[in-house]
């Protein structure tokens, strides 16, 4: 394994499912029986801003439940950036925050964060409490409807997308964990690290119509596999040849 320096992981809902997350979207396309285009897009946020509001504070409530713990995936990545000589940097696509709860550091969120709020004036991110909506009053501006969650919703861009090409780049290994990465700008993760040389390995429930486009497949539960592959990586059973 000396020859991996940088890993980036890419993470989705499978990872956090496990704990009890629900992932929103169901077999019809809806989230939480909303339709997305009322609660997951800037339009809707724009016609029904109580609605938005009501639909995200009920996750953050979801969140904050004592039942919603960092599984063993989460604990093993945190395990690897604590323990790994080189660089890990974890690209999530959850909104939670399970991931901070089980210590890794090296993180970004590129759809936002839910337990966050943000200015829609000065673009200023604030902690998010329990509950807020239009009447709450914004901690930079003491406007009230001036804050909205801190959310990447369909159709705007993912944030850090700059850091999160170059450091794909720089990847010896890059691994996709929990997530089809069918969705761009994620669908084209693979082909950023490949291009800098990197590893690409999927690690996922099931086997998608993504996953010859990788290196290397496993198939499985994300609490299950992912313990066990961290292990390989510290103890230096994973080369970063193509097998």
């Amino acid at each position: 394994m000396e020859n991996i320096k940088n890993i980036t992981i890419l993470t989705g809902a499978g990872i956090s499912a496990e704990s009890g997350i629900s992932t929103f979207r169901d077999q019809n396309g809806l989230w939480e029986n909303h339709e997305i285009e009322d609660v997951a897009t800037p339009e809707g946020f724009q016609r029904n801003p109580e609605l938005v509001y009501k639909f995200y504070n009920q996750r953050r409530f979801q969140l904050s439940q004592d039942n919603i713990v960092p599984n063993p995936a989460h604990m093993a990545l945190a395990k690897l950036e604590r323990e790994f000589s080189g660089s890990v940097l974890v690209i999530t696509q959850n909104v939670d925050d399970l991931h901070e709860r089980a210590g890794q550091k090296n993180l970004i969120h590129m759809h936002g964060e839910l337990m966050k709020m943000r200015c829609v004036a000065s673009n200023k991110i604030y902690k998010a409490p329990n509950f807020f909506d239009g009447d709450t009053p914004c901690p930079c501006c003491q406007e009230a409807g001036n804050l909205r969650p801190h959310i990447v919703w369909f159709g705007e861009m993912p944030f850090q997308m700059d850091k999160i090409q170059s450091e794909l780049l720089n990847s010896d290994l890059f691994l996709s964990i929990g997530t089809s990465a069918l969705v761009y700008p994620a669908s084209i993760f693979y082909r950023w690290a490949a291009q800098g040389g990197a590893k690409t390995i999927e690690l996922n429930l099931e086997s998608t119509v993504a996953s010859d486009r990788f290196d290397e497949n496993f198939q499985g539960k994300a609490s299950e596999l992912v313990p066990g592959f961290v292990e390989d990586l510290l103890s230096g059973n994973i080369s970063p040849e193509v097998s």
